[in-house]
């Protein structure tokens, strides 16, 4: 039902330092723009997802939703939003599984910059069953442009997005058997707590649980983000010389992959970049 997954959603109070922070990262221009009721966004669409920047803008209920979260939580990772190819049987089974879904809304977007629609139709789950992390569905009529390389080394789409929880088993149940992605791996060790990989298109959602005695067992939270990069010297390199603090490329868990973790320029979300293994030739 499932096929992928759409778009992340980041909240923001400047929407321009954030457009100007995710240029740099990704080392590509923006491919949308547009504003209504409120609100103000910006998507970078990558080969395999969106990320939505969104900020409130002037008056109207968007605007004040957006400026209630922000106030709430600070600046970063706000929702996501899973793609499907039939928004109607995916909302017979959200309500099914007592997810509780909002009534399918068609929705238009027109960039400002050339004058093009794009449309879609939607519907969310109620948060409180989605265990606090805000959970979308899209049919999207028609693909999205992608956001056109503008250096060397640009991001190539998303490897994972990260959820944390402090109640494993639950968090299993909403994304395997609910929503219907497929486990792909379940791991524990010590240092790292237990890990579980749910493939979702050519992505993974993946869900850390670390015992905290002091958090809320009910609620997760949309954690980090892991993007896809296909030499990571040459990133490391354009990031130092873009003024971005960047750890020194190592060995990631994965056997094969190499990382280099991000301390500035991502909004306060916490980022990894993948370099994957070379694939092996017959």
């Amino acid at each position: 039902m499932i096929t992928g997954l759409d778009h992340i959603v980041v909240l923001l109070g400047d929407l321009d330092a954030g457009v100007a922070a995710y240029q740099a990262l990704f080392a590509r221009t923006p491919s949308w723009r547009s504003r209504s009721d409120g609100a103000a966004t910006v998507l970078f669409t990558l080969d395999n997802m969106s990320l939505e920047l969104m900020a409130p803008d002037g008056e109207g209920p968007a605007a004040e939703r957006i400026r209630t979260v922000l106030k709430a939580q600070g600046e970063g990772l706000a929702s996501m939003c899973f793609q499907t190819r039939d928004i109607g049987k995916m909302h017979r089974r959200l309500d099914r599984l007592a997810l509780k879904p909002d009534a399918i809304a068609e929705v238009e977007s027109r960039d400002l910059a050339s004058g093009a629609s794009l449309s879609w139709k939607r519907t969310r789950a109620t948060t409180d069953a989605t265990r606090g992390v805000r959970h979308f569905f899209l049919e999207l009529a028609q693909p999205r442009p992608l956001s056109p390389a503008s250096g060397d080394a640009p991001v190539t789409g998303l490897d994972h997005v990260v959820i944390a929880t402090q109640d494993p088993e639950r968090g299993a149940a909403l994304y395997g058997a609910r929503l219907g992605l497929d486990m792909a791996l379940d791991r524990s060790r010590p240092d790292w707590g237990q890990l579980m990989f749910f493939r979702c298109g050519d992505l993974i959602v993946e869900l850390v649980h670390r015992p905290d005695a002091a958090a809320d067992k009910t609620r997760d939270r949309l954690w980090g983000l892991s993007w896809r990069i296909e030499n990571a010297e040459a990133t490391r390199s354009r990031l130092v010389a873009a003024g971005i603090d960047v750890s020194e490329v190592r060995d990631g868990r994965k056997p094969g992959t190499r990382v280099i973790s991000l301390r500035s320029g991502t909004c306060g979300v916490p980022t990894l970049l993948v370099q994957r293994a070379a694939k092996a030739v017959p």
